[in-house]
C-alpha cells in the first residue's frame, strides 16, 4: 500500500500542473483573449460545478465497473481532451468559433474529470484507512498545492509577459500543451497503484434509492442541506473573482499567479497539520472553525487601495490560504467518512451533485446580474461596481450559510467515542 500511496502523492502533483496549465487563471485567459462577455465567463467558471449533474450515471460505472478502473480511463481522457487547444490560436476560423470550441473542450474536459473523481474517491476511500485519511491525504494535499502553486506562477508569469509583447496565442498554445504532456505522464502513474479487493460489487443503485436513503438518514441529509447553502454562496461570485482582480484592480497575471501562489504556499504549509487535526479531532470541528472565518474574505477585495495591494495579497493568502486548506480537507473526509463502504459511489455521487448544482445556479445568477447591470452603479450617490455587489452577497451567504455546519454529524467522531467512552465518575 506505501508504494500506491507514494505513486498517487506523485500523480496529485502531476495532475496539479494540468490545473495550473488549464484551469483557473488559464482558463480565464482564454475567455479574455478570445473576448468573452461576463455571462461566457461565468459559465466557464461554473462548468465544473454544472458536470457534477452525471455523478449519478458516473457512480453507476464505478459501481460496475469499479473504481480504479474507472479513474484510469476517464483521467486520462480527460486531460487529453485539452490537446485541441494547442492547436485553437491559430485554426482560421472567426473568433466566435474558436469561442464555442474553448466552451466545448472545456465542457469535455471537466466531464470527463468528474467521471473519474467518481471512481478515484471510491477507490481511495477503499485503499486509505480512516485513521490514516487526515494525515496521508493533507500530506498529498500539501504537495499537490507545492506543485501547482509553482506551475501556476509560471504561467501567470507567461500569461502577463506574452500580452505585453502582442504574443499571448503561442503563451495559452504552450500552455495547453504542457497540461496535456502533463496528463500523459500522469496516466502511467495511476495505472501503477493497486486496487483493494472489495469482494462481491453491490448492485447499482437507481437514483430513487440513493436519494431516498440519503435523506432519511440525519448524518447525509444535513450534509447535503450545508453543502447546497454554502456552494450557493461561493458560486455567486467564485468565478469572477480572477475578473475582478484583473479588470478592476488592475493587478496583472503576473501579480494574480502571485498570489494564488502564495496561497497555495500557505496551503502546501499547514494542509499536513490540519490533516493531524482531522484524525483527532474529526472534520466537523475544523469545517465549523473555516466556515466561519472564511465569510470576510470577499469583503477583503472590495475596493483595497492600490497602496495596500501588496498587504492585501499577503494577508489574504495566509488568512484564505490557511482556512480553505482545512474547509477542503474537511469537506474531501466528511463525505467518505458517512457513505457507507458498499454505496460509497452513489454517496459520493449524490453530495457532489447537490452541492456543484448549487453552485452552478448562483454562478449563472451572478452571470445574468453582471451581464444585466452595467459595469459601475451608483447608491446612494456613491460609486459601486457591480461585482462588488456579488462579493458583498457571498459574504453575506457564507455568514447565514455556516451556522449549519454546527448541526452536522461526523460518524469518525461518534465511533471514537463509543470505542473509547470517557470514564465515569464512582458514585
Amino acid at each position: 500500500m506505501k508504494r500506491t500511496l507514494a505513486l498517487s502523492t506523485i500523480e496529485g502533483m502531476t495532475a496539479e500542473i494540468v490545473t495550473a496549465c488549464a484551469g483557473g487563471a488559464a482558463l480565464i485567459a482564454w475567455a479574455l483573449y478570445l473576448g468573452c462577455n461576463p455571462l461566457v465567463v461565468a459559465l466557464l467558471g461554473a462548468l465544473p460545478s454544472f458536470a457534477q449533474v452525471i455523478q449519478l450515471p458516473s457512480a453507476w460505472l464505478t459501481s460496475t465497473l469499479g473504481g480504479r478502473r474507472v479513474a484510469i480511463v476517464a483521467s486520462a481522457a480527460s486531460r487529453i481532451s485539452l490537446a485541441p487547444l494547442i492547436i485553437l490560436p491559430f485554426l482560421p476560423v472567426p473568433t466566435a468559433e474558436k469561442r464555442s470550441i474553448l466552451l466545448c473542450v472545456a465542457a469535455l474536459h471537466i466531464a470527463l474529470g468528474v467521471v473519474g473523481s467518481n471512481g478515484w474517491l471510491t477507490w481511495m476511500g477503499d485503499l486509505v484507512p480512516e485513521r490514516l485519511r487526515g494525515r496521508y491525504f493533507g500530506r498529498r494535499s500539501s504537495l499537490a498545492s507545492l506543485s501547482g502553486s509553482l506551475v501556476g506562477f509560471a504561467s501567470g508569469v507567461m500569461i502577463d509577459r506574452s500580452s505585453v509583447l502582442g504574443m499571448e496565442s503561442l503563451a495559452l498554445s504552450g500552455l495547453a500543451a504542457v497540461a496535456t504532456i502533463a496528463g500523459l505522464v500522469a496516466h502511467p502513474l495511476m495505472r501503477r497503484q493497486h486496487e483493494r479487493s472489495r469482494g462481491r460489487r453491490p448492485r447499482p443503485a437507481s437514483v430513487r434509492e440513493v436519494l431516498g436513503a440519503i435523506w432519511r438518514a440525519p448524518a447525509s441529509r444535513r450534509l447535503v442541506v450545508f453543502q447546497m447553502a454554502w456552494n450557493a454562496a461561493i458560486g455567486v461570485s467564485a468565478s469572477f473573482f480572477a475578473v475582478h482582480l484583473l479588470t478592476n484592480l488592475r493587478m496583472g497575471f503576473m501579480l494574480v499567479a502571485a498570489h494564488a501562489a502564495a496561497g497555495g504556499i500557505v496551503r502546501m504549509l499547514v494542509t499536513p497539520a490540519w490533516g493531524r487535526a482531522i484524525d483527532r479531532m474529526g472534520a466537523k470541528p475544523i469545517l465549523v472553525l473555516c466556515s466561519f472565518g472564511l465569510f470576510v474574505v470577499p469583503l477583503v477585495w472590495l475596493a483595497p487601495p492600490a497602496s495596500m495591494l501588496p498587504f492585501v495579497i499577503g494577508a489574504d493568502a495566509l488568512v484564505a490560504g490557511t482556512l480553505w486548506a482545512g474547509h477542503g480537507l474537511a469537506t474531501f473526509q466528511l463525505p467518505l467518512s458517512i457513505a457507507p463502504r458498499e454505496q460509497r459511489p452513489f454517496y459520493l455521487a449524490a453530495f457532489a451533485t447537490a452541492g456543484g448544482v448549487s453552485f452552478a445556479l448562483a454562478a449563472g445568477v451572478g452571470g445574468v446580474v453582471a451581464s444585466a447591470l452595467p459595469p459601475l452603479l451608483f447608491l446612494h450617490g456613491k460609486p459601486v461596481l457591480t461585482l462588488q455587489l456579488l462579493f458583498i452577497v457571498s459574504a453575506v451567504g457564507r455568514l447565514a450559510s455556516a451556522p449549519l455546519a454546527l448541526r452536522l454529524v461526523d460518524p469518525v467522531r461518534q465511533r471514537r467515542a463509543e470505542a473509547d467512552p470517557a470514564p465515569r465518575l464512582a458514585a
